[in-house]
């Protein structure tokens, strides 16, 4: 059993339940979505298991009695085996999260959360991530003003690389990415979705340049 803190809609908090119970019923509850960057202004995108496309560094549920940082360090370890420095992770917004989605067999599953969009700096090397496979395929390395103009039409790819394991070691693959390697759900947009993680890691590398 995973419990998790639940809420209302405003935030205020009610104890905790169980997560399956928590997406039966609907129930408020809070997630983190982790983000890594570099100081050359890349933001690092996991390549999804399930589907191959891109999206958050890492994310997941916040436990109960756990804090948000603790659970961004948490996922980013859990997803791609690399131990951040999560106590330096930045706060770029809160977004309130409401969707429903037909199972397989049949039930809904009902997701209410507020999720917590997190950044932290990576200033390791490729070799240090270990993947979950059953989760993550690699990442995805791209730069983030490059692709704030693929989001926003103004070039038709961004050259990156894909971080991957092949026998037994990660190695980095260059790739042109589209905008339709991006995970975007029904009745999002690519921009909204990903727009103010890109602006605020461009500005973390303006200030980088300045110092």
């Amino acid at each position: 059993m995973e419990l998790l803190d639940i809420y209302d809609e405003d935030l205020n908090y009610l104890g905790t339940e169980d997560r399956n119970i928590v997406h039966r019923d609907g129930l408020w509850h809070q997630t983190v979505h982790c983000w890594l960057y570099d100081k050359e202004g890349n933001i690092y995108f996991q390549i999804r298991s399930d589907e191959g496309t891109l999206y958050t560094t890492a994310s997941g549920h916040i436990k109960a009695h756990e804090s948000i940082k603790e659970a961004f360090g948490r996922e980013i370890y859990e997803e791609i085996g690399y131990k951040c420095d999560y106590e330096n992770a930045g706060l770029i917004d809160v977004v309130k999260w409401k969707m429903d989605k037909v199972k397989k067999d049949g039930s809904i599953f009902k997701d209410r959360a507020y999720a917590n969009v997190y950044a932290c700096l990576f200033e390791g090397d490729i070799s240090k991530f270990n993947f979950d496979n059953e989760e993550v395929l690699g990442l995805g390395c791209v730069n983030a003003l490059k692709t704030l103009e693929l989001f926003e039409g103004k070039r038709d790819y961004v050259t990156g690389k894909k971080i991957i394991t092949k026998n037994h070691k990660n190695v980095a693959i260059t790739y042109d990415f589209k905008v339709e390697d991006f995970l975007v759900n029904e009745g999002e947009d690519v921009l909204t979705k990903y727009g103010d993680v890109l602006r605020y890691i461009i500005k973390k590398g303006e200030v980088n340049e300045k110092d």
